[in-house]
């Protein structure tokens, strides 16, 4: 079983010139109203890890937090939001120039995709996936807000979500940021990971 030890800020990076490559890295990555720091507080448990903002599209830089933990350390990676309506079209060609610059710099990751349980997947949300698929990075779907519906609609959309994304339903996991449920599943997955490379 895998717990939290200990959560650090290491830093932010602007460009490739910034970019932490050292040991395990677990990429949070989705849309920018998604949910990502309340996921990530809740992963680490711990409130203010992340800053939740009540304006979508904040997070403009990739943050790293390094992650202590019972079996062993990894690099949290924040990834900046997607999607976005409110910024202009140079700022966004400038958020996925910055994310692709990251897969290509770092091997050794795995990427962690919110959505939103309750909707459709978006377009960016499938471009995601299928770079993902292109790159052999290896991912898990987090579908958000699973507290939101119940749980025959939440196997519905899971269901949906696995068709649309073109993914096997065993690479989604439901989440809910304000119960926290899921929360053990993804500790569980990070450990598997952290075990294997440890190996």
């Amino acid at each position: 079983m895998l717990n939290i030890k200990n959560v650090d800020f290491i830093t932010s990076a602007a460009s490739p010139s910034g970019f932490i490559s050292d040991g395990v890295q677990i990429a949070v990555a989705g849309r920018s109203n998604v949910g990502k720091s309340s996921f990530i507080n809740m992963l680490v448990n711990r409130k203010n890890t992340a800053r939740v903002s009540g304006t979508p599209g904040r997070t403009r830089l990739i943050n790293y937090f390094g992650v202590e933990t019972s079996l062993g350390n990894f690099i949290l990676t924040d990834l900046p939001g997607y999607g976005f309506a409110k910024v202009s079209k140079e700022e966004k060609a400038g958020w996925g120039r910055l994310i692709e610059s990251y897969f290509e710099a770092e091997p050794n990751v795995t990427v962690f995709v919110l959505v939103d349980v309750r909707h459709t997947p978006t377009a960016d949300d499938k471009k995601l996936i299928e770079y993902l698929y292109y790159r052999a990075t290896p991912f898990y779907i987090a579908a958000n807000k699973s507290d939101k519906q119940s749980r025959s609609a939440n196997i519905k959309s899971k269901r949906e979500i696995a068709a649309f994304l073109k993914v096997g339903s065993d690479n989604i996991v439901l989440v809910s940021c304000a119960d926290r449920s899921g929360r053990e599943e993804v500790l569980d997955i990070i450990g598997g990971i952290l075990t294997d490379g440890a190996e």
